[in-house]
Protein backbone atom coordinates (compact mmCIF):
# COMPACT_ATOMS: atom_id res chain seq x y z
CA UNK A 1 0.00 0.00 0.00
CA UNK A 2 1.41 3.28 -1.08
CA UNK A 3 2.19 5.89 1.62
CA UNK A 4 -0.25 8.62 1.79
CA UNK A 5 1.62 11.86 1.10
CA UNK A 6 0.13 15.25 3.22
CA UNK A 7 0.89 19.03 2.37
CA UNK A 8 3.40 20.18 4.30
CA UNK A 9 2.21 22.33 6.66
CA UNK A 10 3.59 24.62 9.96
CA UNK A 11 3.66 21.94 12.56
CA UNK A 12 6.20 19.54 10.08
CA UNK A 13 8.90 22.16 10.75
CA UNK A 14 9.46 22.03 14.70
CA UNK A 15 12.81 23.01 16.20
CA UNK A 16 14.34 20.09 17.95
CA UNK A 17 13.79 20.24 22.00
CA UNK A 18 17.32 20.26 23.85
CA UNK A 19 15.80 18.05 26.68
CA UNK A 20 14.20 14.64 27.10
CA UNK A 21 11.20 13.89 24.88
CA UNK A 22 8.12 11.55 24.93
CA UNK A 23 8.30 8.10 26.41
CA UNK A 24 11.22 6.70 26.20
CA UNK A 25 13.25 9.04 29.26
CA UNK A 26 16.29 8.15 30.51
CA UNK A 27 17.15 8.02 34.26
CA UNK A 28 17.56 11.30 35.99
CA UNK A 29 21.42 11.85 36.46
CA UNK A 30 20.84 13.59 39.48
CA UNK A 31 19.31 11.00 41.44
CA UNK A 32 21.99 8.58 43.63
CA UNK A 33 21.65 5.48 45.15
CA UNK A 34 22.24 6.84 48.71
CA UNK A 35 18.87 8.31 48.66
CA UNK A 36 17.37 5.39 48.24
CA UNK A 37 19.53 3.48 50.73
CA UNK A 38 18.08 6.42 53.35
CA UNK A 39 15.23 6.01 52.83
CA UNK A 40 14.98 2.20 52.84
CA UNK A 41 17.30 2.20 55.93
CA UNK A 42 14.48 4.83 57.80
CA UNK A 43 11.43 2.98 56.71
CA UNK A 44 13.08 -0.38 57.84
CA UNK A 45 13.92 0.96 61.54
CA UNK A 46 10.06 2.36 61.53
CA UNK A 47 8.51 -0.69 60.59
CA UNK A 48 10.99 -2.66 63.52
CA UNK A 49 9.94 -0.37 66.12
CA UNK A 50 6.63 -0.45 65.27
CA UNK A 51 6.80 -4.68 65.55
CA UNK A 52 8.10 -4.19 68.62
CA UNK A 53 5.77 -1.74 70.12
CA UNK A 54 2.83 -3.95 69.02
CA UNK A 55 4.33 -7.25 70.53
CA UNK A 56 4.71 -5.17 73.73
CA UNK A 57 1.39 -4.60 73.94
CA UNK A 58 0.47 -7.82 72.50
CA UNK A 59 1.78 -9.67 75.39
CA UNK A 60 0.31 -7.21 77.93
CA UNK A 61 4.40 -5.70 78.85
CA UNK A 62 2.94 -2.25 77.70
CA UNK A 63 -0.60 -1.15 78.44
CA UNK A 64 -1.51 1.87 76.24
CA UNK A 65 -4.51 3.12 78.37
CA UNK A 66 -3.41 2.02 82.32
CA UNK A 67 -6.07 2.69 85.21
CA UNK A 68 -5.00 4.82 87.81
CA UNK A 69 -4.91 2.72 90.81
CA UNK A 70 -6.82 3.89 94.45
CA UNK A 71 -4.70 5.30 96.60
CA UNK A 72 -5.33 3.95 99.90
CA UNK A 73 -6.91 6.17 102.08
CA UNK A 74 -5.74 6.81 105.77
CA UNK A 75 -7.40 5.75 108.46
CA UNK A 76 -8.54 8.14 111.29
CA UNK A 77 -6.86 7.95 114.18
CA UNK A 78 -9.30 7.64 117.17
CA UNK A 79 -8.59 9.63 120.18
CA UNK A 80 -8.70 8.22 123.78
CA UNK A 81 -11.18 9.73 126.02
CA UNK A 82 -11.77 9.56 129.22
CA UNK A 83 -16.07 9.06 129.74
CA UNK A 84 -16.78 8.00 132.88
CA UNK A 85 -20.99 8.20 132.08
CA UNK A 86 -20.10 4.34 131.10
CA UNK A 87 -20.93 1.87 133.35
CA UNK A 88 -18.09 -0.67 133.37
CA UNK A 89 -17.76 -4.33 133.92
CA UNK A 90 -14.75 -6.22 135.19
CA UNK A 91 -14.20 -9.97 134.62
CA UNK A 92 -11.83 -12.15 135.69
CA UNK A 93 -10.82 -15.05 133.57
CA UNK A 94 -7.18 -16.19 134.92
CA UNK A 95 -6.92 -18.46 137.79
CA UNK A 96 -5.21 -15.60 140.02
CA UNK A 97 -8.12 -14.17 142.50
CA UNK A 98 -8.61 -10.36 143.05
CA UNK A 99 -7.25 -8.86 140.03
CA UNK A 100 -11.09 -7.75 139.46
CA UNK A 101 -11.36 -6.14 142.87
CA UNK A 102 -8.38 -4.41 141.87
CA UNK A 103 -8.66 -3.28 138.33
CA UNK A 104 -12.03 -2.30 139.75
CA UNK A 105 -9.91 0.33 142.13
CA UNK A 106 -7.82 1.86 139.40
CA UNK A 107 -10.98 2.65 137.48
CA UNK A 108 -12.91 4.25 140.19
CA UNK A 109 -9.95 6.59 141.68
CA UNK A 110 -9.87 7.22 137.70
CA UNK A 111 -13.32 8.84 138.34
CA UNK A 112 -16.00 5.94 137.70
CA UNK A 113 -18.32 6.14 140.59
CA UNK A 114 -18.00 3.22 142.73
CA UNK A 115 -21.66 1.91 141.95
CA UNK A 116 -21.07 2.17 138.18
CA UNK A 117 -18.17 -0.57 138.29
CA UNK A 118 -19.12 -4.15 138.40
CA UNK A 119 -16.12 -6.49 139.64
CA UNK A 120 -16.65 -10.53 138.82
CA UNK A 121 -15.55 -13.89 137.96
CA UNK A 122 -15.37 -14.91 134.12
CA UNK A 123 -16.46 -18.35 132.61
CA UNK A 124 -12.94 -19.35 131.94
CA UNK A 125 -9.71 -18.85 133.33
CA UNK A 126 -7.40 -19.40 130.47
CA UNK A 127 -7.68 -15.81 128.33
CA UNK A 128 -4.40 -14.56 126.86
CA UNK A 129 -4.76 -11.08 126.80
CA UNK A 130 -6.41 -8.38 128.79
CA UNK A 131 -9.30 -6.63 126.17
CA UNK A 132 -11.97 -3.76 126.87
CA UNK A 133 -14.83 -5.06 124.80
CA UNK A 134 -17.60 -1.99 123.16
CA UNK A 135 -20.72 -2.35 121.55
CA UNK A 136 -20.95 0.46 119.09
CA UNK A 137 -18.28 2.23 117.09
CA UNK A 138 -18.96 5.15 118.88
CA UNK A 139 -18.12 3.69 122.08
CA UNK A 140 -14.47 3.39 121.03
CA UNK A 141 -13.00 6.49 122.28
CA UNK A 142 -14.33 5.73 125.78
CA UNK A 143 -13.06 1.77 125.32
CA UNK A 144 -9.55 3.23 123.96
CA UNK A 145 -9.68 5.73 127.58
CA UNK A 146 -10.83 3.20 129.45
CA UNK A 147 -7.72 0.65 128.44
CA UNK A 148 -5.24 3.59 128.91
CA UNK A 149 -6.66 4.33 132.56
CA UNK A 150 -5.99 0.52 133.65
CA UNK A 151 -2.88 0.40 132.15
CA UNK A 152 -2.45 -0.85 128.57
CA UNK A 153 -5.01 -3.18 126.71
CA UNK A 154 -6.47 -4.54 124.03
CA UNK A 155 -9.61 -2.81 122.68
CA UNK A 156 -12.27 -4.79 120.37
CA UNK A 157 -15.92 -4.23 119.35
CA UNK A 158 -17.97 -7.16 120.28
CA UNK A 159 -21.54 -8.03 120.58
CA UNK A 160 -20.94 -10.63 122.81
CA UNK A 161 -20.96 -8.38 126.11
CA UNK A 162 -24.14 -6.48 125.73
CA UNK A 163 -25.54 -4.21 128.49
CA UNK A 164 -28.77 -5.28 130.88
CA UNK A 165 -30.52 -2.44 130.41
CA UNK A 166 -31.26 -1.46 126.77
CA UNK A 167 -30.33 2.37 127.00
CA UNK A 168 -27.25 1.97 129.21
CA UNK A 169 -23.49 2.44 127.79
CA UNK A 170 -21.23 -0.25 129.11
CA UNK A 171 -17.40 -1.12 128.35
CA UNK A 172 -16.20 -4.90 129.05
CA UNK A 173 -13.07 -5.27 130.77
CA UNK A 174 -11.68 -9.06 130.34
CA UNK A 175 -8.28 -9.56 132.59
CA UNK A 176 -6.47 -11.68 131.19
CA UNK A 177 -3.15 -13.70 131.71
CA UNK A 178 -0.72 -11.07 130.95
CA UNK A 179 -1.86 -9.46 134.10
CA UNK A 180 -0.99 -12.63 136.54
CA UNK A 181 1.88 -12.03 138.39
CA UNK A 182 3.03 -15.85 137.62
CA UNK A 183 3.47 -16.39 134.32
CA UNK A 184 1.48 -19.46 133.26
CA UNK A 185 2.40 -22.78 132.77
CA UNK A 186 2.40 -24.40 129.47
CA UNK A 187 -0.07 -27.65 130.42
CA UNK A 188 0.88 -30.93 128.45
CA UNK A 189 -1.39 -32.25 125.77
CA UNK A 190 -3.61 -35.02 126.66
Amino acid sequence: MPRPSFPKDRFDDLPSPHGRVGAHRSENPHMRGWVIFLWAAVATIVLIALGIFGTLVASGRVTLFPTPTPSATPTPVVTPVVDTSYNVSILNATPEDGLATQVKDVVVQAGWASDAVLAGGAGSSDFPQTTVYYLLPADEPAALGLAQVIGGARVEQSEVYQPLEPDARQLTVVIGLDRTSTPPTPTDGP
